[in-house]
């Protein structure tokens, strides 16, 4: 099974209370922004309490992918609106945050159970999902 996840991470503050969350949609066709989107199938959202903004996009990573994996997926399009994780996942921008380092070796770790993940930048407007999850999530613990 082929999926989309689009992920986004917030916290109000930088540290601050923060939260992750992942939408899950089938897709059907090539994985990128060619392939077709099917149904939801499954919201995920974490509460992380104080943290910063890059690390909660980085566990929003984490729980889409962890997710998947429990739904079965085999090839992932991750979407999200932070530029630098994008770049640091596909190897253009080099992770010297020790605390993002760890998250960027669980993600490498989560996308070895599957066939194939990408990883694509879009802008805020094309993330609403992920990002009302959040925000949902941060609202609910405040």
């Amino acid at each position: 099974m082929k999926v989309r996840i689009y992920t986004d991470g917030g916290s109000r503050g930088n540290p601050g209370p923060a939260a992750s969350g992942a939408v899950i949609k089938k897709l059907t066709g090539d994985l990128g922004p060619h392939g077709e989107e099917g149904e939801l199938i499954a919201r995920v959202s974490r509460w992380l309490g104080k943290d910063t903004n890059n690390q909660a996009e980085y566990a929003a990573i984490i729980i889409g992918l962890e997710r998947a994996r429990a739904l079965g997926a085999t090839e992932v399009d991750m979407v999200m609106d932070s530029e630098l994780a994008v770049k640091q996942l596909n190897g253009i921008y080099k992770v010297k945050n020790p605390e993002i380092a760890k998250r960027f070796v669980e993600v490498h770790n989560l996308i070895q159970d599957f066939r194939k993940v990408t990883f694509r930048h879009v802008r805020r407007a094309y993330n609403k999902d992920a990002d009302a999850l959040v925000n949902e999530c941060i609202d609910a613990h405040m």
